[in-house]
Protein backbone atom coordinates (compact mmCIF):
# COMPACT_ATOMS: atom_id res chain seq x y z
CA UNK A 1 0.00 0.00 0.00
CA UNK A 2 1.46 2.94 -0.59
CA UNK A 3 -0.58 6.33 1.02
CA UNK A 4 -1.85 5.10 3.77
CA UNK A 5 -3.15 5.68 6.59
CA UNK A 6 -2.32 3.44 10.17
CA UNK A 7 -3.36 3.27 13.75
CA UNK A 8 -2.79 0.70 16.45
CA UNK A 9 -4.69 -0.08 19.51
CA UNK A 10 -4.28 -3.05 22.50
CA UNK A 11 -7.01 -5.71 23.54
CA UNK A 12 -7.15 -7.25 25.97
CA UNK A 13 -7.25 -10.97 24.18
CA UNK A 14 -5.48 -13.51 22.96
CA UNK A 15 -4.24 -12.97 19.24
CA UNK A 16 -6.59 -15.81 17.99
CA UNK A 17 -9.74 -14.78 19.87
CA UNK A 18 -9.01 -11.05 17.95
CA UNK A 19 -8.37 -13.00 14.82
CA UNK A 20 -12.17 -14.93 15.21
CA UNK A 21 -13.66 -11.63 15.66
CA UNK A 22 -12.10 -10.14 12.22
CA UNK A 23 -13.18 -13.11 10.76
CA UNK A 24 -16.53 -13.48 11.11
CA UNK A 25 -17.78 -11.49 8.93
CA UNK A 26 -21.25 -12.20 9.35
CA UNK A 27 -21.14 -10.57 12.35
CA UNK A 28 -19.61 -6.98 10.94
CA UNK A 29 -22.90 -5.10 11.10
CA UNK A 30 -22.98 -5.63 14.92
CA UNK A 31 -20.22 -4.47 15.94
CA UNK A 32 -18.61 -2.14 13.03
CA UNK A 33 -21.03 0.62 12.83
CA UNK A 34 -19.94 1.33 9.00
CA UNK A 35 -20.73 -1.89 7.58
CA UNK A 36 -24.63 -2.52 7.11
CA UNK A 37 -24.55 -5.88 5.50
CA UNK A 38 -21.71 -8.61 4.92
CA UNK A 39 -21.97 -11.24 2.55
CA UNK A 40 -19.13 -14.24 2.17
CA UNK A 41 -19.00 -14.63 -1.22
CA UNK A 42 -16.24 -17.69 -1.37
CA UNK A 43 -13.97 -19.28 0.40
CA UNK A 44 -10.35 -20.83 0.72
CA UNK A 45 -9.87 -24.29 0.84
CA UNK A 46 -9.41 -23.41 4.75
CA UNK A 47 -12.70 -22.54 5.01
CA UNK A 48 -11.86 -18.76 5.56
CA UNK A 49 -13.40 -15.94 3.03
CA UNK A 50 -11.78 -14.89 0.43
CA UNK A 51 -14.36 -12.23 -1.19
CA UNK A 52 -16.44 -10.51 0.94
CA UNK A 53 -19.24 -8.23 -0.08
CA UNK A 54 -19.96 -5.44 2.18
CA UNK A 55 -22.11 -2.14 1.93
CA UNK A 56 -20.40 0.59 3.45
CA UNK A 57 -21.96 3.60 5.31
CA UNK A 58 -19.14 5.73 6.51
CA UNK A 59 -21.11 9.58 5.96
CA UNK A 60 -18.60 10.83 3.40
CA UNK A 61 -18.08 7.37 2.31
CA UNK A 62 -21.32 5.28 1.20
CA UNK A 63 -20.70 2.11 -0.86
CA UNK A 64 -21.65 -1.36 -1.56
CA UNK A 65 -18.44 -3.24 -2.76
CA UNK A 66 -16.69 -6.67 -3.22
CA UNK A 67 -13.05 -7.23 -1.07
CA UNK A 68 -10.51 -10.17 -1.76
CA UNK A 69 -8.86 -10.95 1.52
CA UNK A 70 -5.42 -12.78 1.80
CA UNK A 71 -4.97 -14.58 4.88
CA UNK A 72 -0.95 -13.96 5.27
CA UNK A 73 -0.49 -15.94 8.58
CA UNK A 74 -2.40 -16.54 11.75
CA UNK A 75 -1.80 -12.79 13.29
CA UNK A 76 -2.07 -11.16 9.31
CA UNK A 77 -5.11 -10.67 6.71
CA UNK A 78 -4.63 -7.93 4.20
CA UNK A 79 -7.48 -7.02 1.50
CA UNK A 80 -7.91 -5.69 -1.44
CA UNK A 81 -10.99 -4.15 -3.85
CA UNK A 82 -12.26 -6.16 -6.29
CA UNK A 83 -15.41 -4.02 -7.45
CA UNK A 84 -17.56 -1.49 -5.95
CA UNK A 85 -20.15 1.66 -7.18
CA UNK A 86 -17.79 4.71 -5.45
CA UNK A 87 -14.35 3.02 -4.92
CA UNK A 88 -11.85 3.38 -6.86
CA UNK A 89 -9.47 1.72 -4.60
CA UNK A 90 -9.63 0.14 -1.12
CA UNK A 91 -6.58 -1.83 0.03
CA UNK A 92 -5.93 -2.37 3.85
CA UNK A 93 -4.56 -5.07 6.65
CA UNK A 94 -5.06 -6.29 10.18
CA UNK A 95 -1.62 -7.27 11.50
CA UNK A 96 -1.48 -8.63 15.25
CA UNK A 97 1.13 -8.99 17.48
CA UNK A 98 1.11 -11.11 20.70
CA UNK A 99 1.94 -9.14 24.21
CA UNK A 100 3.35 -10.34 27.36
CA UNK A 101 2.18 -13.34 28.34
CA UNK A 102 -0.46 -13.62 24.90
CA UNK A 103 -3.29 -13.30 27.12
CA UNK A 104 -3.30 -9.06 25.21
CA UNK A 105 -2.61 -8.37 21.37
CA UNK A 106 -1.52 -5.13 19.31
CA UNK A 107 -3.79 -4.68 16.72
CA UNK A 108 -2.60 -2.45 13.69
CA UNK A 109 -5.08 -1.30 11.20
CA UNK A 110 -3.96 0.12 7.83
CA UNK A 111 -5.88 1.30 4.81
CA UNK A 112 -5.63 3.20 1.99
CA UNK A 113 -9.09 4.54 0.13
CA UNK A 114 -9.14 5.88 -3.33
CA UNK A 115 -12.60 7.45 -4.09
CA UNK A 116 -13.71 7.86 -7.72
CA UNK A 117 -14.73 11.12 -6.85
CA UNK A 118 -12.09 14.23 -6.77
CA UNK A 119 -11.34 14.68 -3.14
CA UNK A 120 -8.63 16.51 -1.51
CA UNK A 121 -6.11 14.33 0.22
CA UNK A 122 -6.54 16.02 3.57
CA UNK A 123 -9.90 14.83 3.18
CA UNK A 124 -9.25 11.29 2.30
CA UNK A 125 -6.97 10.83 5.14
CA UNK A 126 -9.07 12.29 7.84
CA UNK A 127 -12.46 9.67 5.89
CA UNK A 128 -9.43 7.00 6.59
CA UNK A 129 -8.54 8.10 9.88
CA UNK A 130 -12.48 8.11 10.93
CA UNK A 131 -12.93 4.44 9.47
CA UNK A 132 -9.52 3.19 11.10
CA UNK A 133 -10.48 4.85 14.82
CA UNK A 134 -13.81 3.52 14.92
CA UNK A 135 -12.60 -0.27 13.31
CA UNK A 136 -10.24 -0.75 15.94
CA UNK A 137 -12.40 0.28 19.08
CA UNK A 138 -15.45 -1.91 17.59
CA UNK A 139 -13.22 -4.67 17.69
CA UNK A 140 -11.62 -3.80 21.40
CA UNK A 141 -15.51 -3.59 22.41
CA UNK A 142 -16.78 -7.10 20.55
CA UNK A 143 -13.32 -8.94 21.30
CA UNK A 144 -13.45 -7.87 25.19
CA UNK A 145 -16.89 -8.73 25.57
CA UNK A 146 -16.99 -11.72 23.91
CA UNK A 147 -13.87 -13.11 25.44
CA UNK A 148 -15.28 -12.43 28.81
CA UNK A 149 -18.87 -13.94 28.32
Amino acid sequence: MAEHTSSSITIEAAPADVMGVIADFDRYPEWTGEVKEAEILAVDDQGRAEQVRLVLDAGAIKDDHVLAYTWNSQYEVGWTLVKSQMLRALDGSYALAPLGDGNRTEVTYRLAVDVKIPLLGMIKRKAEKVIIDRALAGLKKRVESVSKA
